[in-house]
């Protein structure tokens, strides 16, 4: 079976450890979690999530254009708008066809008895209108609860930026993640957040970044060579990957090590080469810390090192391929990674000092890929069982209940949280050649977000 370079995983321990394996082997997964005790659409799991909260039924009128300049930017916003508040997971959006026929565009202007009765039957009604002041765009919105019409509106806003259709998609996430955030209990919206990942569309491997929603694809390194696994710092400022190096000897392919990036000044920053094949770096989550894989020693082991390269530190001590590392991201005093120690990859937890390892997966297969949610309390990851399809599942650290959340849909890899927790992007093939998808934590509302070459490991941003 042709595998694709996406990120190295370990052979089985019996093999000699060897990049190019450890290359062919990228994206395998699986492991058995006491099969008795899968379950789908489990309580713990919605509640864990978000996903399981009673959605909000909102009504989201066409925004007035105010002039003539401001009506592409008027059209671009609404979809934008509604796109977002779609995808959120806690929202039910009225049809358009359901909506009276009398649209606001001020609070003076909303009638909401028409909007809380049926057949609209809204809870709330996000509405305004955009005008060109001061050579700006100017959007005025609000957030009124036409079941309570006596209350000031819930949300009243104002936003500018320039006249173009990019500026109007960006004052659309700011709106639709103030909604989000005021409706869903105080966690913030996704809008404006952004994924790294892989893509081979010009030739070769390198790192791109788009926005959530997959707009605005951008290529950020142009090496010519492999560029895998991009990372995001906690502040945004900077991603890690891995990268095959050629040195100064020769012009071949020789090491593969660990390289920043910086978004800020567009530039790839200094860090030195750590020996051996140095791979899957992951930031710890005050940004001070890489955690890696290395063969510096022999096999492939976890290492610590400093985010400026220096005061490395070794964790863990076992024969065999240990790699793929990632820490709890609120309490930072763990760190889940994949080994064959036992045999075949498997998801393994220690403390941040390499302590205390206990194996989270048992069976046969491979697991791999393993990524904390938001809150610290599950992960996700990458699943192959005998034959069957790569799968996602997520787990419960506490109580090792699992969750599948792919299934019968061509190889799904990758799993990677969005800060809200309610969203994972993922990998799959089920198109045909690899691609970028999303999702809802449940499994639900899946939506391909790349279409151009293979894309691959991809890796959501921080807030």
């Amino acid at each position: 079976m042709k595998q694709e370079a996406t990120q190295p995983v370990p052979a089985r321990r019996q093999q000699p450890v060897r990049w190019p394996l450890l290359l062919a082997l990228a994206g395998l997964a699986g492991a058995s979690v006491w099969p008795a005790r899968l379950q789908s659409q489990q309580d713990w799991f919605r509640t864990g999530t978000g996903v399981g909260v009673e959605k909000v039924r909102l009504a989201v009128p066409a925004f007035a254009a105010r002039s003539a300049e401001v009506q592409t930017a008027a059209s671009v916003f609404y979809a934008v708008l509604r796109d977002d508040l779609e995808m959120s997971g806690v929202i039910e959006l009225v049809s358009p066809s359901f909506q009276p026929l009398a649209v606001p565009s001020l609070p003076a202007e909303l009638k909401a008895e028409a909007w809380a009765q049926a057949p609209t039957s809204a809870h709330m009604v996000a509405y305004g209108n955009l005008s060109f002041a001061e050579n700006q765009l100017l959007v005025s919105a609000w957030l009124s609860d036409v079941r309570n019409p006596q209350a000031p509106p819930v949300l009243a806003k104002r936003y500018r930026g320039d006249l173009t259709e990019e500026q109007a998609r960006q004052l659309a996430h700011q709106f639709a993640d103030d909604i989000i955030e005021r409706l869903s209990g105080g966690v913030p919206g996704i809008a404006q957040t952004q994924l790294a990942f892989v893509s081979d569309r010009t030739g070769n491997k390198e790192i791109w970044v788009m926005d959530y929603d997959g707009h605005g694809q951008r290529q950020i390194t142009r090496q010519g060579l492999i560029c895998l696994t991009p990372r995001w710092a906690p502040d945004r400022s900077r991603l890690a990957y891995t990268a095959f190096e050629r040195t100064a000897a020769s012009s071949e392919v020789t090491r593969t090590a660990i390289q920043l990036y910086s978004l800020v000044m567009n530039r790839r920053l200094a860090f030195p080469y750590l020996g051996g094949t140095t791979t899957t770096p992951a930031w710890s989550p005050d940004g001070q810390e890489l955690a890696l894989s290395s063969s510096r020693t022999g096999d492939q082991e976890i290492y610590v090192v400093g985010g400026d390269g220096g005061r490395l530190r070794r964790l863990t001590y076992s024969p065999g391929v240990d790699i793929s590392p990632a820490w709890n991201p609120v309490t930072g005093k763990q760190i889940a990674f994949v080994s064959d120690r036992g045999g075949s990859p498997q998801i393994y937890l220690m403390d941040a000092d390499g302590a205390g390892v206990e194996r989270l997966t048992n069976g046969e297969g491979y697991a791999v890929s393993p990524a904390w949610s938001p809150n610290g309390q599950m992960i996700a990851f990458a699943w192959q069982q005998g034959n069957s399809h790569f799968d996602l599942y997520v787990m419960d650290v506490a109580t090792r209940q699992a969750v599948q959340l792919t299934r019968e849909s061509g190889r799904n890899e990758q799993p990677t949280w969005a800060p809200d927790g309610r969203h994972l992007a993922f990998q799959s093939t089920r198109g045909g050649r690899n691609q970028i998808w999303m999702m809802l934590a449940d499994g639900t509302g899946v939506r391909q977000l790349t279409l151009e070459g293979s894309n691959t490991a991809p890796h959501w941003s921080p807030r």
